[in-house]
């Protein structure tokens, strides 16, 4: 509606200027469209094909003047994080996917129910096929309200982390790649089970207390870099929002390689 109105004004400011034999002001336009509104709408009945070619031309210019002033903010604050990196906590004890001396550390904030999860999942597998023992991966979680099946995938995948890191991984790779049936009745656990994980001591790690505190400070740290969906990732200090393809990780990932 914003646009239309403003459209709208520049239709009348063309009929305007043709018929008057010098430029009005902005404030007489404005004026003379609050006066008579009618002056606008009769410019408009009278070629309404070229009025909505006119709006359509300028919704698209807007849209990329817009995407480009978006690029250009990323841009901006990605090479303020390159100069002064974010430093997620990464304690002991965490399941780390490849080496662990990598130049590359990735710490990704994920949603186990989360659809572009699932699409970051697959991209990380292309990284780590790209750059192999250069990258390593840190998974944390970031479970969201409305995905309540993601809460106790994270809570499994933690648990099962206190037996086997190896493990904790398949499970990680079992759940993203089976996410449609996660609703299944048990299908953690028989996830579980397939993995020759001990079930007893997974019962009662569940209920380790340590666990749902790890969980809540991932969500606090990703809340502290403005995270607020899933999936994020931090590539060596600088962040990645969203599911973006390969080619932004590489961009990233080349970068702090070239130093």
């Amino acid at each position: 509606m914003k646009t239309t109105r403003i459209l709208s004004t520049l239709t009348f400011v063309a009929a305007a200027l043709t018929l008057a034999s010098c430029a009005p002001s902005a404030k007489q336009l404005k004026e003379a469209i609050e006066k008579d509104p009618s002056i606008v709408f009769a410019a408009i009945e009278k070629d309404p094909a070229q009025f909505i070619e006119v709006v359509n031309r300028a919704a698209q210019e807007a849209q990329r003047t817009a995407g480009e002033r978006a690029q250009q903010d990323e841009q901006k604050a990605r090479d303020e994080e390159f100069n002064n990196p974010l430093k997620p906590e990464i304690e002991d004890g965490r399941v780390v996917f490849g080496p662990k001396n990598a130049p590359i550390t990735i710490v990704e904030y994920s949603d186990f129910q989360c659809p572009y999860c699932a699409r970051g999942y697959q991209t990380i597998h292309e990284v780590r096929k790209a750059y192999g023992d250069q990258v390593r991966i840190i998974f944390k979680h970031l479970p969201l309200d409305f995905h309540p099946l993601a809460m106790p995938a994270a809570q499994y995948f933690e648990a099962i982390a206190k037996q086997s890191h190896e493990k904790a991984e398949k499970f990680h790779d079992a759940v993203f790649e089976g996410q449609d049936r996660m609703k299944e009745d048990k299908f953690f656990d028989n996830t579980a089970k397939k993995l020759g994980v001990d079930m007893k001591k997974l019962a009662a790690d569940l209920k380790d207390e340590k666990i749902a505190q790890r969980i809540a400070a991932d969500m606090e740290e990703a809340r502290k870099f403005n995270i607020s969906g899933t999936p994020g990732f931090i590539i060596n200090g600088v962040s990645l929002k969203g599911a973006y393809p390969f080619p932004e990780f590489k961009a990233i990932i080349d970068r702090h390689l070239a130093k």
